[in-house]
Protein backbone atom coordinates (compact mmCIF):
# COMPACT_ATOMS: atom_id res chain seq x y z
CA UNK A 1 0.00 0.00 0.00
CA UNK A 2 1.44 3.46 -0.87
CA UNK A 3 2.37 5.97 1.79
CA UNK A 4 -0.69 7.33 3.56
CA UNK A 5 -0.97 11.14 3.73
CA UNK A 6 -2.54 12.29 6.98
CA UNK A 7 -3.48 15.81 8.09
CA UNK A 8 -3.74 16.21 11.87
CA UNK A 9 -5.64 19.23 13.23
CA UNK A 10 -4.83 20.25 16.78
CA UNK A 11 -4.96 23.21 19.14
CA UNK A 12 -1.56 23.15 20.88
CA UNK A 13 0.83 25.83 22.02
CA UNK A 14 2.75 23.74 24.57
CA UNK A 15 3.43 19.99 24.70
CA UNK A 16 0.25 18.62 26.23
CA UNK A 17 -0.50 14.89 26.41
CA UNK A 18 -2.35 14.76 23.07
CA UNK A 19 0.34 16.92 21.44
CA UNK A 20 3.07 14.63 22.76
CA UNK A 21 1.33 11.55 21.38
CA UNK A 22 0.77 13.17 18.00
CA UNK A 23 4.43 14.16 17.64
CA UNK A 24 5.51 10.69 18.72
CA UNK A 25 3.26 9.07 16.11
CA UNK A 26 4.35 11.44 13.34
CA UNK A 27 8.05 10.72 13.92
CA UNK A 28 7.64 6.95 14.05
CA UNK A 29 4.94 6.29 11.45
CA UNK A 30 6.91 7.74 8.51
CA UNK A 31 9.34 4.83 8.75
CA UNK A 32 9.15 2.31 5.91
CA UNK A 33 9.13 -0.45 8.52
CA UNK A 34 5.38 0.20 8.79
CA UNK A 35 2.96 -0.80 6.06
CA UNK A 36 1.78 1.61 4.98
CA UNK A 37 4.12 4.32 6.17
CA UNK A 38 2.29 7.50 7.19
CA UNK A 39 3.40 11.01 6.31
CA UNK A 40 1.86 13.40 8.82
CA UNK A 41 1.24 17.10 8.27
CA UNK A 42 -0.08 19.17 11.16
CA UNK A 43 -2.48 22.11 11.12
CA UNK A 44 -2.23 24.09 14.37
CA UNK A 45 -4.22 27.12 15.43
CA UNK A 46 -2.12 30.15 16.31
CA UNK A 47 -3.04 33.38 18.06
CA UNK A 48 -0.80 36.44 18.37
CA UNK A 49 1.56 36.15 21.32
CA UNK A 50 0.83 32.48 21.99
CA UNK A 51 3.71 30.15 23.04
CA UNK A 52 5.64 28.55 20.19
CA UNK A 53 6.84 25.38 21.95
CA UNK A 54 4.66 22.92 20.04
CA UNK A 55 5.29 24.64 16.73
CA UNK A 56 9.06 24.71 17.25
CA UNK A 57 9.20 21.10 18.48
CA UNK A 58 7.28 19.80 15.46
CA UNK A 59 9.43 21.69 12.98
CA UNK A 60 12.65 20.55 14.68
CA UNK A 61 11.42 16.98 14.17
CA UNK A 62 10.97 17.66 10.45
CA UNK A 63 7.19 17.44 10.57
CA UNK A 64 5.40 19.81 8.15
CA UNK A 65 3.32 22.31 10.14
CA UNK A 66 0.69 24.68 8.74
CA UNK A 67 -0.46 27.48 11.04
CA UNK A 68 -4.10 28.52 11.08
CA UNK A 69 -4.09 32.18 12.17
CA UNK A 70 -6.76 33.25 14.65
CA UNK A 71 -7.64 36.79 15.67
CA UNK A 72 -9.73 35.58 18.61
CA UNK A 73 -11.91 32.83 20.04
CA UNK A 74 -14.62 32.99 17.35
CA UNK A 75 -12.63 33.93 14.25
CA UNK A 76 -14.86 32.75 11.39
CA UNK A 77 -12.05 32.96 8.84
CA UNK A 78 -10.61 29.76 10.33
CA UNK A 79 -13.27 27.66 8.60
CA UNK A 80 -12.34 28.90 5.13
CA UNK A 81 -8.62 28.55 5.89
CA UNK A 82 -9.06 24.93 6.92
CA UNK A 83 -11.08 24.08 3.82
CA UNK A 84 -8.48 25.69 1.57
CA UNK A 85 -5.67 23.78 3.32
CA UNK A 86 -7.41 20.42 2.90
CA UNK A 87 -8.12 21.10 -0.78
CA UNK A 88 -4.49 22.05 -1.29
CA UNK A 89 -2.91 19.11 0.57
CA UNK A 90 -5.50 16.50 -0.49
CA UNK A 91 -4.81 14.18 2.46
CA UNK A 92 -5.97 10.56 2.41
CA UNK A 93 -7.17 10.96 5.98
CA UNK A 94 -7.99 13.78 8.41
CA UNK A 95 -7.32 13.44 12.12
CA UNK A 96 -8.56 15.87 14.78
CA UNK A 97 -7.82 16.32 18.47
CA UNK A 98 -10.14 17.72 21.16
CA UNK A 99 -13.31 19.75 21.16
CA UNK A 100 -12.32 22.75 19.05
CA UNK A 101 -10.68 20.74 16.27
CA UNK A 102 -13.64 18.34 16.13
CA UNK A 103 -16.16 21.17 15.85
CA UNK A 104 -14.25 23.03 13.14
CA UNK A 105 -13.67 19.84 11.16
CA UNK A 106 -17.40 19.21 11.01
CA UNK A 107 -18.36 22.90 10.63
CA UNK A 108 -15.99 23.26 7.67
CA UNK A 109 -17.32 20.05 6.08
CA UNK A 110 -13.87 18.50 5.98
CA UNK A 111 -15.35 15.06 6.64
CA UNK A 112 -16.87 15.28 3.15
CA UNK A 113 -13.44 15.82 1.60
CA UNK A 114 -11.61 12.90 3.27
CA UNK A 115 -12.29 10.19 5.88
CA UNK A 116 -12.15 11.67 9.39
CA UNK A 117 -10.73 10.04 12.53
CA UNK A 118 -11.42 12.02 15.72
CA UNK A 119 -9.33 11.56 18.85
CA UNK A 120 -11.40 12.00 22.02
CA UNK A 121 -9.18 12.62 25.05
CA UNK A 122 -11.91 13.20 27.63
CA UNK A 123 -13.46 16.38 28.93
CA UNK A 124 -12.48 18.99 31.50
CA UNK A 125 -14.98 21.24 33.23
CA UNK A 126 -13.18 24.40 34.44
CA UNK A 127 -16.20 26.63 33.73
CA UNK A 128 -19.67 26.82 32.20
CA UNK A 129 -18.26 27.65 28.76
CA UNK A 130 -16.18 24.45 28.73
CA UNK A 131 -19.21 22.38 29.71
CA UNK A 132 -21.20 23.88 26.85
CA UNK A 133 -18.35 23.07 24.44
CA UNK A 134 -18.37 19.50 25.72
CA UNK A 135 -22.05 19.18 24.84
CA UNK A 136 -21.34 20.57 21.37
CA UNK A 137 -18.56 18.03 20.90
CA UNK A 138 -21.02 15.16 20.95
CA UNK A 139 -22.70 16.70 17.90
CA UNK A 140 -19.36 17.04 16.13
CA UNK A 141 -18.25 13.46 16.76
CA UNK A 142 -21.38 11.91 15.26
CA UNK A 143 -20.05 12.79 11.79
CA UNK A 144 -16.60 11.21 12.22
CA UNK A 145 -15.71 8.04 10.31
CA UNK A 146 -14.08 6.71 13.48
CA UNK A 147 -13.75 8.02 17.03
CA UNK A 148 -10.74 6.90 19.04
CA UNK A 149 -10.93 7.36 22.78
CA UNK A 150 -8.64 6.35 25.62
CA UNK A 151 -10.74 4.33 28.06
CA UNK A 152 -13.78 2.10 28.29
CA UNK A 153 -15.78 4.59 30.44
CA UNK A 154 -15.14 7.30 27.85
CA UNK A 155 -16.33 4.94 25.10
CA UNK A 156 -19.53 4.20 27.00
CA UNK A 157 -20.13 7.91 27.68
CA UNK A 158 -19.81 8.77 23.98
CA UNK A 159 -22.23 5.99 23.05
CA UNK A 160 -24.76 7.28 25.58
CA UNK A 161 -24.57 10.69 23.90
CA UNK A 162 -25.31 9.52 20.39
CA UNK A 163 -22.00 8.43 18.86
CA UNK A 164 -22.47 5.06 17.15
CA UNK A 165 -20.78 2.35 19.28
CA UNK A 166 -19.59 0.65 16.10
CA UNK A 167 -17.49 3.70 15.25
CA UNK A 168 -15.74 3.98 18.65
CA UNK A 169 -12.50 2.22 19.52
CA UNK A 170 -10.30 2.43 22.62
CA UNK A 171 -6.59 3.07 22.03
CA UNK A 172 -4.39 3.66 25.07
CA UNK A 173 -1.46 6.05 25.05
CA UNK A 174 2.14 4.89 24.80
CA UNK A 175 5.60 5.75 26.05
CA UNK A 176 9.19 4.71 25.39
CA UNK A 177 10.21 2.15 28.01
CA UNK A 178 13.50 4.04 28.54
CA UNK A 179 11.75 7.34 29.18
CA UNK A 180 13.06 8.86 32.39
CA UNK A 181 16.22 6.76 32.60
CA UNK A 182 18.55 9.73 32.12
CA UNK A 183 16.79 11.65 34.91
CA UNK A 184 18.11 9.23 37.53
CA UNK A 185 21.60 10.74 37.27
CA UNK A 186 22.57 11.61 40.90
CA UNK A 187 24.22 14.89 39.91
CA UNK A 188 21.18 16.04 37.92
CA UNK A 189 18.83 15.01 40.73
CA UNK A 190 20.87 16.90 43.31
CA UNK A 191 20.95 20.00 41.14
CA UNK A 192 17.18 19.90 40.64
CA UNK A 193 16.55 19.55 44.37
CA UNK A 194 18.85 22.49 45.02
CA UNK A 195 17.10 24.59 42.37
CA UNK A 196 13.75 24.19 44.14
CA UNK A 197 15.10 24.17 47.68
CA UNK A 198 14.06 20.59 48.44
CA UNK A 199 16.24 19.05 51.20
CA UNK A 200 18.03 15.82 50.39
CA UNK A 201 16.25 14.01 53.23
CA UNK A 202 12.74 14.97 52.05
CA UNK A 203 10.54 12.39 50.33
CA UNK A 204 9.30 13.86 47.06
CA UNK A 205 5.65 13.29 46.15
CA UNK A 206 5.18 14.22 42.49
CA UNK A 207 2.03 15.17 40.62
CA UNK A 208 2.23 16.15 36.95
CA UNK A 209 -0.60 17.67 34.96
CA UNK A 210 -2.76 20.66 34.26
CA UNK A 211 -3.93 22.55 37.34
CA UNK A 212 -7.62 21.97 36.73
CA UNK A 213 -10.55 20.95 38.88
CA UNK A 214 -10.78 17.34 37.72
CA UNK A 215 -7.17 16.68 38.82
CA UNK A 216 -8.26 17.32 42.45
CA UNK A 217 -5.01 18.71 43.82
CA UNK A 218 -6.95 19.69 46.95
CA UNK A 219 -7.26 16.12 48.24
CA UNK A 220 -3.56 15.48 47.61
CA UNK A 221 -2.50 18.65 49.43
CA UNK A 222 -4.64 17.68 52.41
CA UNK A 223 -3.16 14.16 52.36
CA UNK A 224 0.37 15.59 52.40
CA UNK A 225 -0.60 17.67 55.42
CA UNK A 226 -1.70 14.50 57.24
CA UNK A 227 1.39 12.44 56.42
CA UNK A 228 3.47 13.64 59.35
CA UNK A 229 0.75 12.48 61.73
CA UNK A 230 1.01 9.02 60.18
CA UNK A 231 4.81 8.84 60.45
CA UNK A 232 6.86 11.77 61.73
CA UNK A 233 9.96 10.42 59.97
CA UNK A 234 8.54 10.74 56.45
CA UNK A 235 9.24 14.48 55.85
CA UNK A 236 7.11 14.79 52.69
CA UNK A 237 7.60 17.42 50.00
CA UNK A 238 4.90 17.79 47.35
CA UNK A 239 6.12 18.82 43.89
CA UNK A 240 3.36 20.08 41.61
CA UNK A 241 4.38 20.30 37.94
CA UNK A 242 1.94 22.06 35.63
CA UNK A 243 -0.11 25.19 35.19
CA UNK A 244 -3.78 26.05 34.96
CA UNK A 245 -6.79 27.84 36.41
CA UNK A 246 -6.76 26.00 39.73
CA UNK A 247 -3.54 27.73 40.81
CA UNK A 248 -5.76 30.46 42.28
CA UNK A 249 -7.34 27.80 44.53
CA UNK A 250 -4.21 25.76 45.26
CA UNK A 251 -1.98 28.58 46.52
CA UNK A 252 -4.39 29.81 49.25
CA UNK A 253 -5.01 26.20 50.30
CA UNK A 254 -1.26 25.64 50.78
CA UNK A 255 -1.09 28.74 52.98
CA UNK A 256 -4.19 27.76 54.96
CA UNK A 257 -2.72 24.33 55.71
CA UNK A 258 0.63 25.86 56.70
CA UNK A 259 2.43 23.85 53.99
CA UNK A 260 4.38 26.62 52.25
CA UNK A 261 7.70 24.94 53.09
CA UNK A 262 6.49 21.50 52.02
CA UNK A 263 4.90 22.23 48.63
CA UNK A 264 6.51 23.54 45.43
CA UNK A 265 4.66 24.65 42.31
CA UNK A 266 7.00 24.63 39.33
CA UNK A 267 4.58 25.99 36.73
CA UNK A 268 4.58 24.69 33.17
CA UNK A 269 7.67 22.63 32.24
CA UNK A 270 8.84 21.73 28.70
CA UNK A 271 9.18 18.15 29.96
CA UNK A 272 8.37 16.55 33.29
CA UNK A 273 11.12 13.96 32.81
CA UNK A 274 13.71 15.58 35.15
CA UNK A 275 11.19 15.67 38.01
CA UNK A 276 10.69 11.91 37.96
CA UNK A 277 14.41 11.68 38.69
CA UNK A 278 13.84 13.04 42.21
CA UNK A 279 10.40 11.53 42.85
CA UNK A 280 9.85 8.88 45.51
CA UNK A 281 6.21 8.40 44.55
CA UNK A 282 4.00 9.75 41.75
CA UNK A 283 0.36 10.51 42.53
CA UNK A 284 -2.69 10.91 40.31
CA UNK A 285 -5.48 12.32 42.46
CA UNK A 286 -7.85 12.77 39.54
CA UNK A 287 -11.64 12.62 39.56
CA UNK A 288 -11.61 11.72 35.86
CA UNK A 289 -8.92 10.25 33.62
CA UNK A 290 -8.59 8.57 30.28
CA UNK A 291 -5.21 6.97 29.52
CA UNK A 292 -3.05 9.32 31.60
CA UNK A 293 0.42 10.10 30.31
CA UNK A 294 1.48 10.94 33.86
CA UNK A 295 0.80 7.35 34.92
CA UNK A 296 2.70 5.91 31.95
CA UNK A 297 5.59 8.28 32.68
CA UNK A 298 5.84 7.06 36.26
CA UNK A 299 5.71 3.44 35.08
CA UNK A 300 8.46 3.99 32.51
CA UNK A 301 10.61 5.99 34.94
CA UNK A 302 10.39 3.29 37.65
CA UNK A 303 8.60 5.57 40.10
CA UNK A 304 5.88 3.82 42.15
CA UNK A 305 2.39 5.25 41.59
CA UNK A 306 -0.61 5.94 43.77
CA UNK A 307 -3.69 6.70 41.66
CA UNK A 308 -7.42 7.04 41.94
CA UNK A 309 -9.47 4.16 40.60
CA UNK A 310 -11.17 6.18 37.84
CA UNK A 311 -11.49 6.19 34.04
CA UNK A 312 -8.89 4.16 32.20
CA UNK A 313 -6.46 3.86 35.12
CA UNK A 314 -7.60 0.35 36.17
CA UNK A 315 -7.29 -0.71 32.51
CA UNK A 316 -3.58 0.07 32.71
CA UNK A 317 -2.54 -0.99 36.23
CA UNK A 318 -3.83 -3.38 38.88
CA UNK A 319 -4.11 -2.47 42.54
CA UNK A 320 -1.37 -3.93 44.71
CA UNK A 321 0.55 -5.31 41.73
CA UNK A 322 1.63 -2.39 39.53
CA UNK A 323 0.23 0.59 41.50
CA UNK A 324 -1.86 1.37 44.55
CA UNK A 325 -5.38 2.38 43.59
CA UNK A 326 -7.67 4.36 45.86
CA UNK A 327 -11.18 5.88 45.69
CA UNK A 328 -11.35 9.48 44.45
CA UNK A 329 -11.65 12.31 47.01
CA UNK A 330 -10.59 9.96 49.83
CA UNK A 331 -7.80 11.79 51.66
CA UNK A 332 -7.44 9.09 54.34
CA UNK A 333 -6.94 6.36 51.73
CA UNK A 334 -4.55 8.58 49.80
CA UNK A 335 -2.53 9.38 52.92
CA UNK A 336 -2.29 5.70 53.83
CA UNK A 337 -1.31 4.61 50.31
CA UNK A 338 1.42 7.25 49.98
CA UNK A 339 2.77 6.30 53.42
CA UNK A 340 2.85 2.61 52.43
CA UNK A 341 4.92 3.38 49.35
CA UNK A 342 7.31 5.77 51.09
CA UNK A 343 8.00 3.37 53.97
CA UNK A 344 7.90 0.03 52.14
CA UNK A 345 10.99 -0.75 50.08
CA UNK A 346 9.81 -4.20 48.99
CA UNK A 347 6.44 -2.77 47.93
CA UNK A 348 8.13 -0.06 45.86
CA UNK A 349 10.30 -2.63 44.14
CA UNK A 350 7.31 -4.89 43.39
CA UNK A 351 5.20 -2.05 41.97
CA UNK A 352 7.89 -0.57 39.75
CA UNK A 353 9.05 -3.94 38.39
CA UNK A 354 5.57 -5.01 37.35
CA UNK A 355 4.67 -1.55 36.02
CA UNK A 356 7.71 -1.50 33.75
CA UNK A 357 6.86 -4.96 32.46
CA UNK A 358 3.41 -3.65 31.49
CA UNK A 359 4.95 -0.78 29.52
CA UNK A 360 7.05 -3.22 27.51
CA UNK A 361 4.12 -5.57 26.93
CA UNK A 362 1.31 -3.14 26.11
CA UNK A 363 2.31 0.50 25.83
CA UNK A 364 5.29 0.91 23.51
CA UNK A 365 5.04 3.63 20.83
CA UNK A 366 5.67 1.07 18.09
CA UNK A 367 2.70 -1.07 19.11
CA UNK A 368 0.45 2.01 19.21
CA UNK A 369 1.57 3.04 15.71
CA UNK A 370 0.75 -0.41 14.34
CA UNK A 371 -2.66 -0.29 16.01
CA UNK A 372 -3.47 3.13 14.55
CA UNK A 373 -2.28 2.22 11.07
CA UNK A 374 -4.55 -0.82 11.06
CA UNK A 375 -7.49 1.37 12.09
CA UNK A 376 -6.65 3.87 9.32
CA UNK A 377 -6.48 1.03 6.80
CA UNK A 378 -9.95 -0.15 7.85
CA UNK A 379 -11.37 3.39 7.63
CA UNK A 380 -9.98 3.87 4.12
CA UNK A 381 -11.30 0.50 2.95
CA UNK A 382 -14.76 1.30 4.33
CA UNK A 383 -14.73 4.64 2.50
Amino acid sequence: MPTLRLLAIIEAATITGPAKNLLQFAKLARSTSFDPAVEVSIAVFQRPGAPQLFLDTARQAGIPVHTIPERGRFDRSVVATLRALVKDLRPDLIQSHAVKSHFLTRQAGLHRLAPWVAFHHGYTWPDLRARLYNQLDRWSLRAASQVLTVSLPFRDELARHGVSPGRIQVVHNAIDAQWGAAARCPEAAAALRARWGIPAESKVILIVGRLSREKDHRTLIEAVGRLKAVDAAIRPHLLIVGEGPERAVIEPLIRDRDLAGSVTLTGQAPSAEPYYGIADVAVLSSLSEGSPNALLEAMAANVPAVATDVGGIPEIVKDGESALLIPPRDREAMTAAIARVLTGESLRRKLTTRAHELILAHHTPESRVRCLIEIYRQVLEAR
